[in-house]
């Protein structure tokens, strides 16, 4: 895998690159639609392609749980699985251990925690998760770290991060030992101290991860403090090296992320909006559940392109949502995804047709 930087703004800390995998270049910025379990819910994979995804993101703590790394491993890895030939990042699975407070206990050798489906005991330790995600054969993979809840204290967060640290150079050795041809990014914590970020960096950035994450932001803070976070931590990656920050998604932050220098993004948010029947419309969000729509012959968003806006009215959709029928999500699903796609995408041109 390499990373091509093509251009930089002169408006702003945005640029434009390439990422080159196993199953494909990845034009950057980019947003990557969640399929948590190996779909992104309610869209056929080529729902997904169509809407314009370059890549797509599983995650390993679910996939490690049901249906296990070996059976899909069985199948040929999970773009087999899935009938996904395009690239796939897989997050390590440690935010899900750390959302489990009171499920799991963090040794310095990993996290043994209980299955939410069974109440079964597991193991992660730095290694297994990436044997786990070897065995998925997604494209990108990410260590095993600590999240730590944005409340946390400085206190807390200093132990939280000498043991990430620790085990992010333990899986660094055993992935760079392995010689594979799938890539492992670093995900930089530290909380809302941007002094701890700044360790976090400085200690990362020694080792020659291929990417680099900020982790530990969209986690219940207030946005300026996300902002906050990311305008600090962002400028400081190694520039030659795609930045990653996880799990934001709303287009106000996807715009602010790109003007920052961020190269990728991923979030659940288009899918579960679309599942609650809000969709996103230029300039803020529509809720298809309104009285209003009820005999609304306009699509969505006049000036999308995307299935659902080509197809269907608003009443349509509206009459879908109340009588509680499954083509619903999908639709609304497929216009959210579509128009964060296209979002980005205009970003990068517009950085693309800047007046040299």
């Amino acid at each position: 895998m390499s990373f091509k930087l093509i251009k930089k703004s002169k408006k702003s800390k945005a640029r434009v690159g390439s990422i080159s995998t196993p199953h494909g270049v990845i034009n950057t910025p980019v947003f990557m639609p969640v399929g948590t379990q190996s779909t992104v819910k309610a869209m056929t994979p080529d729902m997904v392609k169509d809407c314009g995804a370059q890549i797509i993101l599983a995650n390993t703590y679910h996939l490690s749980l049901r249906p296990g790394p070996d059976l899909i491993s069985e199948f040929g890895g999970l773009h087999k699985w899935m009938n996904w030939n395009h690239p796939i990042l897989t997050d390590s699975g440690g935010y899900q251990v750390f959302s489990l407070s009171n499920m799991r206990k963090i040794t310095d050798g990993g996290v043994t925690f209980k299955s939410h489906i069974d109440g079964s005991m597991h193991q992660f330790t730095p290694k297994s998760v990436v044997d786990i995600q070897l065995k998925l054969n997604s494209d990108i993979l990410m260590p095993l770290d600590i999240c730590s809840p944005h409340t946390a204290t400085e206190k807390d967060i200093i132990a939280d991060l000498a043991i990430t640290h620790a085990w992010e150079k333990e899986a660094f050795r055993y992935w760079q030992d392995k010689h594979v041809k799938n890539q492992l990014f670093a995900i930089v914590q530290g909380g809302m101290y941007t002094h701890l970020r700044d360790q976090s960096i400085d200690y990362l950035s020694q080792l020659d991860f291929p990417g680099f994450a900020l982790g530990g932001v969209s986690v219940g803070e207030s946005r300026d403090d996300m902002e906050k976070i990311i305008s600090h931590s962002i400028p400081q990656f190694p520039e030659h090296k795609p930045r990653y920050v996880m799990g934001i998604g709303l287009p106000e932050n996807l715009k602010f992320g790109i003007e920052q220098g961020v190269d990728m993004f991923d979030c659940v948010i288009p899918t579960r909006l679309a599942r609650h029947g809000q969709v996103f419309i230029p300039g803020g969000k529509l809720t298809i559940k309104n009285e209003t729509f009820k005999k609304d012959p306009l699509p969505l968003d006049p000036t999308c392109n995307c299935y659902c806006c080509t197809h269907y009215s608003r009443a349509y959709l509206r009459h879908l949502f109340t009588a509680k029928e499954i083509l619903a999500m999908t639709l609304m699903s497929i216009h959210n995804v579509h128009f964060l796609v296209k979002l980005v995408d205009k970003l990068r041109n517009d950085i693309l047709e800047e007046d040299e």
